[in-house]
């Protein structure tokens, strides 16, 4: 009788706005630490309060969250304490985005106070003209890029 390997369960999280290559290789990166991957998708209530406005419904970023090829799961987060969230799944890799805010070290130090033994790992840069929500909007919003774009769009006609 074989002994069955356990399972690793990788916790990944984000706000998903827009979606775009970056946040894709970030899934893909934190998918590879383990066997399962749960991707909590920050509600619009913290996005506001921490980041802007989200352009799209957290229902909305967390369907097309759920439909990536990486994520087994997608869930939204907790508003008041994002360590709800840890302390529910109880993963074995908590994999940050390599431009997250949060601090590796802090974020180990808190599982570790509540009691949760998370390795916690920094997914690499991509480099990708627009891996970025922000740059994205950026782009979308000047009128130089406007004007190009439909340039570019009379030459295709």
């Amino acid at each position: 009788m074989s002994q069955e390997r356990p399972r690793v369960r990788v916790m990944a999280a984000g706000v998903f706005d827009l979606l775009h290559t970056g946040h894709l290789h970030y899934l893909q990166q934190a998918k590879a630490m383990g066997d399962e991957l749960i991707v909590v998708v920050a509600r619009d209530a913290s996005v506001r309060s921490r980041k802007h406005p989200p352009i799209t419904p957290e229902e909305m970023r967390l369907a097309l969250v759920d439909a990536l090829k990486p994520v087994d799961r997608a869930i939204l987060g907790h508003e008041d304490d994002h360590f709800k969230t840890v302390e529910e799944l109880e993963p074995d890799i908590i994999a940050l985005g390599y431009d997250d805010y949060h601090k590796a070290e802090a974020v180990a130090d808190e599982c570790r106070r509540r009691g949760l033994e998370v390795e916690v790992r920094r997914a690499s840069e991509y480099q990708d003209d627009l891996a970025g929500t922000r740059r994205i909007v950026r782009k979308v919003l000047t009128e130089d890029a406007y004007r190009t774009y439909l340039e570019e769009d009379d030459d295709d006609a």
